[in-house]
């Protein structure tokens, strides 16, 4: 990509009297100078056949860039195999719509540990992920925020080598909370996309699809999403690596005050 974009995750607030759909949103964050947004399929799949053509429309008029957050309900490592098929299926269902709207990006969180050791759990997820169809979509494994869930970088990053389809989605709030307050300083974020460049190339640092927030967490990790001026997490060293790392793609905030904090990271990011 040719920048750093800055967006939110799902519909904007706005000033809360009036609500938004995924067209009117759009127009609504280009009128704030914001660039993107992700799409919530987290409970359910709503781009359809009736709104497609006017957020088609509306996404090409001021070159708006969309992504979309893949379902809840996903466990490539569930013990079921009737849940790694419905897993599967829902995977497939949400890169499908965001295709309807030239999407590229589909975020999701591959699985749980469960019962099985951390190299149990990445040769089934691993696997699993070999089923799904290749095309114009990314999956986007995320970084976690809690060390019950399989996704952190160092597995996510060897996944992405082995399976072109798959790239990383890092979500820095989460690695925060997964490690109890792990990025405190520059350096920290520094040694993360590092480590990205070493592995993936620096492609992957042109192509980065990022999560950021405020986050609340304890020694197991995330508990919630707070706003950045909240929170004690370091975004303005976080966005200063970005700069030194020659970072590209789309910053996703979500925080509780979406645009409000996007626009902050936004701002910032251009003052330094």
């Amino acid at each position: 990509m040719e920048k750093l974009l800055f967006g939110i995750s799902g519909l904007p607030l706005g000033d809360g009297e009036k609500k938004f759909n995924y067209t009117s949103g759009i127009e609504y964050l280009h009128s704030l100078g914001l660039d993107a947004m992700e799409l919530p399929f987290v409970r359910s799949v709503n781009i359809t056949t009736k709104n497609m053509d006017s957020i088609n429309e509306v996404k090409k008029k001021y070159n708006f860039y969309l992504s979309a957050h893949g379902s809840y309900y996903i466990n490539l490592n569930a013990e079921e195999e009737e849940k790694i098929e419905k897993s599967i299926e829902r995977i497939i269902k949400g890169a499908d719509a965001l295709g309807l709207v030239g999407g590229r990006s589909l975020v999701f969180h591959p699985g749980f540990y469960l019962k099985n050791t951390k190299d149990e759990t990445f040769e089934k997820i691993i696997t699993n992920l070999k089923k799904l169809p290749a095309g114009d979509i990314n999956y986007r494994l995320e970084t976690t925020g809690k060390a019950t869930q399989f996704g952190n970088v160092e597995e996510l990053v060897k996944i992405c080598k082995q399976i072109p389809t798959c790239k990383i989605c890092i979500d820095f709030s989460h690695i925060h909370a997964r490690g109890a307050g792990a990025l405190k300083e520059y350096k920290d974020f520094a040694n993360i996309l590092y480590y990205i460049g070493e592995e993936l190339g620096k492609e992957a640092l042109e192509d980065m699809h990022i999560h950021l927030s405020g986050i609340n967490y304890s020694n197991k990790g995330e508990r919630n999403h707070l706003s950045f001026l909240e929170s004690d997490f370091n975004f303005k060293a976080c966005l200063k690596a970005f700069i030194d790392f020659n970072v590209k793609g789309c910053i996703i905030c979500e925080s509780p005050i979406l645009e409000k904090d996007a626009l902050l990271l936004k701002e910032t990011y251009n003052t330094m």
